[in-house]
Order: structure tokens, then sequence, then C-alpha cells
């Protein structure tokens, strides 16, 4: 995936699906699709968790003083 962006990735997955949805395409061509759908969908997931990890919170503690906490999705 060299230059790719994630936005451009999830443009193209959710092109991919909605033609995978139709069922218009032949299987053969489908299943091209799919396959690249999956790496698509593995690139974003990549990226996701990468700038997850570089994402801290900054707070202030009570004496006024900030402090980095690491960010902690909701659904961990």
């Amino acid at each position: 995936m060299a230059k790719q962006t994630f936005e451009k990735a999830m443009k193209k997955l959710e092109q991919i699906v909605q033609e995978l949805e139709s069922g218009d395409q032949p299987l053969e061509e489908a299943v091209k699709k799919f396959e690249e759908g999956i790496k698509l969908s593995r690139y974003c997931s990549e990226k996701l968790d990468e700038t997850e990890k570089k994402i801290n919170i900054l707070l202030k503690d009570q004496k006024g003083d900030l402090f980095e906490k690491p960010f902690v999705p909701e659904s961990e």
C-alpha cells in the first residue's frame, strides 16, 4: 500500500463494499475485490492502531500542573 492514505483506503474500501453488495460482478472479479478489501481493511486497522498509540490526553492536576495520560478508548 505504498503512498496510500487512510482516507483514500477507506474510500476505496467503501466503494468495494458497495460493489460487492450489489452482486453484479462475476465470481472471479468479486473474489479479487474481496481480497483487495481485506488488504485495505487491514491497512486501515493498522493505521488506526498506530494513531491510537500516539494520542495522549493532556490533563491538569489539582495544583494546575499539566501532565500526560495515555489515551485508552472506552471500548477497552
